[in-house]
């Protein structure tokens, strides 16, 4: 009985640590079914597949972390939804509530934020990119990333 309530523990910690951000969800299921609403999820280990392709990755650190990534979930809001900015406001609530950390924040023509979920070895990646027009994108990144990966990746992506 001990064993059953040990594997059923360790299998719900396995299935939480999977799931993707309610808040991520809950926007991606309300706009799902508009005729202009932009989606590509890719599962596996994706890069092994785009290795095929001869794809170069130049940055080392840049293929160690795309190497990591086990899900990517990519999104579009339909154009103008956001006009408000009122999905981008509460996305980034909902994200702080479900414990997500602000990792970088950039702003110009539009805000880019990237949330991360995770100590040294981060588990999920939440990029978020509004502009005044209303329009949004959301790219959830899925895997297991050594944080000091991740900032030297973040580095060589604003240079």
């Amino acid at each position: 009985m001990k064993k059953l309530i040990l594997a059923i523990a360790l299998f719900g910690m396995v299935f939480t640590v999977q799931a993707q951000s309610k808040s991520v969800q809950a926007l991606y299921e309300k706009y799902k079914g508009e005729e202009d609403f932009f989606h590509m999820e890719l599962g596996g280990n994706f890069m092994n597949f785009a290795e095929g392709f001869k794809i170069d990755l130049d940055e080392d650190d840049m293929a160690t972390v795309a190497k990591s990534i086990e899900k990517l979930n990519f999104f579009k809001l339909p154009e103008n939804a956001d006009r408000s900015g009122a999905e981008y406001k509460a996305l980034k609530k909902g994200l702080e509530k479900e414990r997500y950390e602000l990792l970088m924040e950039m702003a110009d023509e539009g805000e880019i934020r990237v949330y991360s979920k995770g100590n040294k070895t981060i588990s999920d990646l939440v990029v978020l990119v509004g502009d005044d027009a209303g329009d949004l994108m959301v790219v959830e990144l899925k895997g297991s990333f050594a944080q000091e990966l991740v900032a030297e990746a973040m580095k060589q992506g604003r240079k």
